[in-house]
């Protein structure tokens, strides 16, 4: 069954359904793995894997080997963007699950350093290298498995829908920790109750694992496919005029997203716990709310997106980010969860959704078909490195030089907004209508 087609739509096709749905399910798992470690760090790693640092070294030493999954992604990216882009989006997307399923699993029955000594960061560190590994390769595959099968008016809205996986995958992640600290005694969960969260990994991956192969491949590639238009190595012209324009403007627009994420739903919890001593249930509690308040308003940017152009909508929402930064911390160093809250939910619900939503199609119109899905892991996953996996780290280094204080780590936050808004605007994207 199909939708009726309007003047200004076309139908969707019950393929094009089942691909929007296994992109979301696999996203959200996906997301739910990689970000599943973030929020261990900042509440159990650092005590578990580094007991004999202080509190501040120990989260240095955790967040390190949180960046180490962004330093791993590209090169996830390039093998992954290879095989998506030679044999296909679908096989692609469940060997990458597959893997990270597998990686979060094994986490959740490592030994900690007080069983093994010093093996056990250094095996904690190498599953971490494999969840990058294959996080390198979800996003532009999931993104691409909706968009190409899309309609062309609806593109963007199509395109928004994976990006919701990022907002329940956290969602998921922080929701599951904030119940097992309130059923558990803080001795049980940081003894066996932080396990429980990864191991429930098992269940999602063979559930998701499922759903992606009941979808069909995208029109697109299989258009690139049947012509024989296949890039024999799709990363060296990514990398090669014309298209390394569109490769490193797009990587310095993502550094203001990726910074923007990792300040929200990755350090403004140890932030919030460490340095502004709020207790951790009601500070997880308002993160989890947040990414569930962005998933909801991630189709309305996709709407958006679809009426103005992703161009326009992703600079605005970068903009607003950049002029966000002070006031919500500001109402962070008042120390009232209440206040902690709404800016959480103003800055990540709000603000966040607006600009994640128009990402995804704007990336995908920048690379023509046949160096599609390698073009979008290139600009995601290799300015990950500098606008994600290394901002906790930053932030944290940052406010300990400034005594404390969070306004140098501020400014960093408010530049990154800046390049990334003037190389959007730089950007020379396909009318998603023409891709």
């Amino acid at each position: 069954m199909t939708v009726t087609a309007s003047p200004d739509t076309e139908p969707v096709t019950p393929a094009a359904r089942t691909a929007l749905w296994a992109s979301l399910v696999g996203t959200t798992i996906e997301w739910y793995d990689f970000f599943l470690y973030a929020t261990a760090a900042s509440l159990v790693f650092n005590r578990a894997f580094f007991p004999d640092q202080t509190t501040f070294v120990g989260t240095l030493l955790s967040f390190a080997t949180f960046a180490v999954g962004f330093l791993v992604r590209p090169i996830g990216g390039f093998v992954f963007g290879h095989i998506g882009d030679r044999i296909g989006r679908k096989k692609t997307l469940a060997l990458t699950m597959l893997l990270m399923g597998a990686a979060t699993a094994l986490m959740g029955v490592l030994p900690t350093a007080a069983q093994i000594g010093v093996l056990a960061p250094i095996l904690l560190l190498l599953l971490r290298i494999v969840q990058g590994f294959a996080l390198g390769g979800e996003w532009a595959g999931a993104v691409l498995l909706a968009v190409e099968h899309g309609p062309a008016r609806r593109r963007g809205l199509f395109g928004s829908i994976p990006q919701i996986g990022l907002a329940l995958g956290l969602a998921l992640g922080t929701g599951v920790f904030a119940l097992l600290q309130i059923a558990l005694p803080d001795d049980a969960f940081l003894a066996y109750g932080w396990r429980i969260a990864f191991l429930f990994s098992i269940v999602l991956v063979v559930f998701g694992v499922a759903v992606r192969l009941k979808a069909s491949e995208t029109p697109a590639f299989e258009r690139v496919r049947d012509d024989d238009d296949r890039a024999a190595v799709p990363v060296r012209e990514v990398f090669r005029p014309p298209a390394l324009r569109s490769t490193v403007l797009g990587m310095l627009s993502r550094w203001g997203e990726g910074a923007a994420f990792n300040t929200w739903g990755v350090f403004a919890i140890a932030y919030a716990t460490g340095t502004l001593k709020l207790e951790k249930v009601p500070v997880l509690i308002a993160v989890t709310a947040a990414a569930l308040l962005m998933a909801v308003l991630l189709p309305v940017s996709g709407l958006l997106t679809d009426r103005y152009g992703p161009k326009r909508i992703y600079a605005i929402g970068i903009a607003a980010y950049g002029i966000a930064v002070f006031p919500v911390f500001a109402l962070f160093g008042t120390r009232d969860i209440a206040l902690y809250a709404v800016g959480m939910l103003v800055v990540f619900g709000v603000v966040h959704a607006l600009f994640y939503g128009a990402q995804g199609s704007l990336y995908a119109s920048l690379f023509p078909a046949r160096i599609r899905y390698t073009g979008l892991s290139t600009v995601y996953q290799l300015s990950g490195v500098f606008a994600s996996g290394l901002t906790p780290l930053i932030l944290t280094a940052l406010i300990g030089a400034a005594g404390g204080s969070p306004w140098l780590a501020c400014g960093y936050l408010v530049v990154t907004a800046a390049v990334s808004v003037a190389a959007t605007l730089a950007l020379k994207p396909t009318p998603l209508q023409a891709m």
